[in-house]
């Protein structure tokens, strides 16, 4: 499927035909602590996360559960704002004290994909897939014609009208990639995305996600405790103690040829 013709014109912020080389900084997090209050004490998560993340890179962060890799992901989307440092997106701060502008962000910027998919059930798998464009403004009659579209790029036109509760878990997580996807973003943030699926539907998935990664000139980075699949990324950090550190250095060659090689 065309991207260009089949999808709209709306490639995101930067857009596929940016222009920009392979190593411009899309995503960057400078120096990032979080602290949350428990009661009268305070429990800290994150200390000095540093991640830069290059145009078409696919990255994994390795860490077990309650080492802060969804805390980090939050704070790249604007989900949640550091306790100090600085999330960078295109070289800019990312202004938390501006909502609109923090909206915008969220909404055009960033695809951000759920472990637990956040489907809403009684909603037909097309009106989930929407959703981000409704809110965004778009008029109904076209944003379900994108909606559609995606769905049949996850391989699901034929569950299109199915409500979310009705569909499996891989299905679930396939129209949670089609959501995440809709509006075109240049950066897709995934929590844990084949932490619920069975081995099988979880390689499907991750290999669907390369492939679009591809496709759409995503920049994409996985939080995941499964190293089989981080394997299969360009790079691959580890969170410890609050800290990113690199677990396996990047390979010659491209992002997209690497990729083209193991899948």
């Amino acid at each position: 499927m065309n991207s260009e013709t089949s999808m709209g014109s709306d490639a995101g912020v930067l857009g596929t035909s940016s222009g920009f080389p392979d190593t411009q900084v899309v995503l960057e997090a400078r120096s990032v602590k979080k602290t949350y209050g428990v009661g009268a004490r305070s429990l800290t998560v994150l200390t000095d996360a540093n991640l830069t993340l290059r145009r078409g890179e696919m990255v994994a962060i390795v860490a077990p559960s309650g080492a802060g890799k969804s805390t980090l992901l939050h704070l790249l989307a604007a989900l949640d704002t550091p306790t100090s440092g600085t999330v960078y997106f295109d070289s800019k701060p990312i202004e938390t004290n501006q909502d609109t502008t923090v909206a915008e962000f969220r909404n055009r910027a960033v695809g951000f994909l759920w472990q637990r998919h956040q489907l809403l059930p009684d909603f037909t798998a097309t009106e989930n897939v929407a959703m981000p464009l409704l809110l965004r403004g778009e008029t109904f009659s076209p944003a379900m014609t994108t909606a559609r579209k995606w769905l049949a790029e996850v391989g699901l036109q034929d569950r299109a009208e199915h409500r979310a509760g009705e569909l499996s878990g891989g299905e679930q997580q396939r129209v949670a990639i089609a959501r995440a996807l809709v509006t075109r973003p240049a950066v897709l943030l995934a929590d844990e995305p084949t932490g619920d699926l069975d081995e099988q539907n979880a390689w499907a998935v991750f290999e669907l996600l390369q492939r679009l990664h591809g496709e759409y000139q995503l920049t994409s980075l996985i939080a995941t405790h499964n190293l089989a699949l981080a394997a299969h990324c360009d790079r691959v950090l580890t969170l410890e103690h609050g800290v990113l550190r690199t677990r396996v250095a990047a390979a010659m060659g491209t992002p997209g040829e690497k990729r083209a090689n193991r899948v």
